[in-house]
């Protein structure tokens, strides 16, 4: 790493270590952070303008607070590298978002100082208070403090947690992180209302006026006046939105400047005579002190691999699309042919691709802010009044929304169409982030359509076929990355609702595979025909309805029927084993197991090396029809009668295993 450059760094080994620096130190020392954390990311990729724009609120809170024992509660967490190399992990900084290394979030497994895991965005305030409560029931004395980002303060959750805490008398200090940017620049009357408060009067000129004004007023306006100083309170407006909920307003200051910072502080610290909770509003700039030439705000949040000297990001260079371009461009597609079609995304328009949708129809695009809720419920009106809602919201994120999917939506048949973008497992980011459960958590809503496609071309198909859904509400889910490079059709097919594919025609065993698994089913078929396996591959195209009449078909004509998703158990292959069952379908003839995700949250790593270490590949899939077919010769050896027709002889499945 960067260990002689970094003399101030070098002493480091806790944070007891960083309150004793002097404020010269101090600024040494995030200079060196700074450069760390460049020099780590651009080694691993992953979360870069996030942690290098609180560097110097990183440095200062550990300076002021007596960390761990006070609790730092990070929201989201992505911006946690900063703290993560003050904390005692340095040494295995390179090693972040990779497989057995650091998580690019905080996680309270990985270290005492992550005294809450996130991943997603808006929980802060929340754990925090529930700390505050619980150290005051237990009579115990530290401090809890949040630090929230200003597009987090767009989610409902947030704003629940303060209506709470301002009604109580609990010390709570709730940091703002205001840097006008979630991912993409925040949206929403609070991001404005707090550009109107930054606005309103500079920091330093209420010190100034403070102090101008405490040498001419009498002692106890004098001491109010010096109170103002001292905290930088902002009095100059009446009064603010955040008074109004109950905490004690501080504020604005400026982020990046440790000689502000620690004194209001340590001030705030140090006086606990204030009996409402605290909010200290900090502005910040997402990516400070680092210029990445080609990356804008937005994509400057995550990015690859990349040249330090440059800045340019370490890219492979490809010609296939990506699952998300694709599903933009047919939207657009559709949209040009439908005026009543509108897309809607909660603070990701780049991650979603509908960036290149609201370029092309700008009126015709929300984006709602970090507020998946808000997002569905807004889709079903949307869909009252007869417009076509594309409500694309990543796999992971649309789980926040799950009561509004159920009552706002399913239960009413609103025509609301979702669009599951990072569907399966997404590599680096991990556990919080891996869209494992939406089948499961859709496929038993009544009257929900849900599709998902095999590639890319198919993803065309199904867009194009959600816009014709209009009996109630469907969803199409699809991973993050490239796509397989099939050809896209410039007229995509409308599907029949519930209906699947035969891909490839065989005797012994049927695999039906749902989703971006069907090129792993037909490498398993290839590697299986070598073995005298031969091989049914269907593509289900639909986890609900099911094809009942394709399944009954692979079940009679099959000794070994498998199914393969991307998600976790409850999902596709429930709705395939309730109907073997209610059907009578399931036999002594026919062998039947589901292949999905393990019954365990799924860490970060290497997309490919995780779906085989599931068994969901073309060797893992494969193998389990071998073991299977070894299973019917073990209990078939003294029966061969039992075999009907289409099955492997006696004879034949024990040469082609000799």
């Amino acid at each position: 790493m960067t260990e002689n450059n970094s003399p101030i760094l070098n002493k480091i080994n806790n944070t007891s270590d960083i309150r004793s620096l002097s404020l010269a130190e101090l600024k040494i020392l995030a200079s060196e952070v700074r450069q760390e954390t460049i020099t780590a990311v651009a080694e691993t990729g992953g979360h870069l303008g996030a942690g290098l724009g609180v560097i110097e609120l990183t440095i200062a809170l550990h300076h002021v607070f007596n960390t761990p024992d006070d609790k730092i509660v990070w929201d989201v967490g992505h911006q946690t590298y900063p703290h993560k190399i003050l904390t005692g992990r340095r040494a295995k900084i390179n090693t972040l978002r990779q497989p057995s290394g650091l998580s690019g979030f905080t996680k309270r497994s990985e270290s005492e100082f992550d005294c809450f895991g996130a991943g997603h965005s808006s929980t802060s305030i929340s754990a925090a208070l529930g700390m505050a409560v619980a150290r005051d029931l237990n009579h115990k004395n530290f401090e809890v403090l949040a630090v929230i980002g200003d597009g987090a303060m767009s989610a409902g959750m947030a704003y629940e947690a303060m209506n709470n805490a301002g009604a109580m008398h609990t010390r709570l200090i709730v940091i703002l992180n205001d840097n006008k940017m979630s991912i993409a620049p925040a949206v929403g009357a609070m991001s404005n209302y707090l550009s109107r408060l930054i606005a309103s009067k500079p920091y330093l000129s209420i010190r100034s006026a403070a102090k101008r004004l405490a040498h001419h007023l009498p002692s106890t306006l004098e001491k109010a006046a010096k109170k103002a100083e001292q905290y930088t309170k902002d009095f100059w407006a009446g009064g603010n939105y955040f008074q109004e909920m109950g905490f004690y307003y501080v504020g604005p200051v400026d982020g990046h400047n440790l000689k502000h910072l620690i004194p209001i502080l340590t001030n705030i610290k140090n006086d606990h005579t204030i009996k409402s909770p605290i909010l200290i509003h900090v502005v910040t700039e997402k990516g400070h002190g680092f210029n990445m030439p080609e990356a804008k705000d937005e994509k400057l949040h995550a990015v690859g691999k990349f040249d330090i000297s440059t800045g340019k990001q370490i890219k492979t260079k490809t010609t296939i699309p990506t699952y998300t371009q694709v599903f933009a461009n047919s939207l657009i597609q559709a949209a040009e042919k439908d005026d009543k079609i509108v897309a809607i995304t909660a603070a990701m328009p780049s991650g979603t691709g509908l960036d290149i949708f609201a370029a092309k129809f700008p009126h015709r695009m929300f984006d709602v802010g970090i507020a998946e809720q808000h997002a569905v419920t807004f889709s079903a009106g949307l869909a009252c009044e007869g417009l076509k809602p594309f409500c694309t919201i990543y796999s992971t994120f649309l789980q926040r929304a799950y009561d509004q999917v159920i009552h706002d939506v399913a239960i009413q048949k609103l025509p609301v169409r979702f669009m599951i973008d990072r569907a399966g497992l997404v590599g680096a980011d991990g556990a919080t982030h891996a869209g494992t459960f939406d089948l499961a958590y859709l496929c038993c809503l009544p009257d929900f359509i849900v599709m998902a496609p095999a590639d890319e071309a198919e993803l065309a198909n199904m867009v194009s076929t959600a816009a014709t859904i209009d009996t109630g509400p469907c969803a199409v889910r699809y991973p993050r990355g490239e796509g397989t490079g099939v050809k896209i059709p410039s007229n995509p097919t409308i599907l029949t609702i519930g209906k699947g594919r035969i891909i490839r025609q065989g005797k012994h065993a049927a695999i039906l595979s749902l989703g971006t698994r069907l090129s792993e089913a037909e490498k398993a078929a290839g590697l299986l025909s070598k073995q005298g396996i031969e091989v049914t591959i269907a593509d289900a195209r639909f986890a609900k309805p099911i094809d009942e009449e394709l399944i009954k078909s692979l079940a009679l004509e099959h000794s070994i029927l498998i199914t393969v998703e991307e998600g976790s158990s409850g999902g596709f292959s429930a709705q395939v084993l309730q109907f073997l069952t209610d059907n009578n379908l399931i036999t002594e003839w026919l062998k039947v197991r589901t292949l999905c995700l393990p019954d365990k949250f799924i860490d970060q790593g290497n997309v490919t090396n995780l779906y085989e270490e599931c068994g969901l590949n073309a060797s893992g899939i494969a193998a389990t029809i071998i073991e299977l077919n070894n299973e019917i010769i073990n209990q078939t050896s003294n029966n061969p009668t039992k075999f009907r027709k289409g099955f492997l002889s006696k004879e034949a499945l024990k040469t082609q295993h000799r």
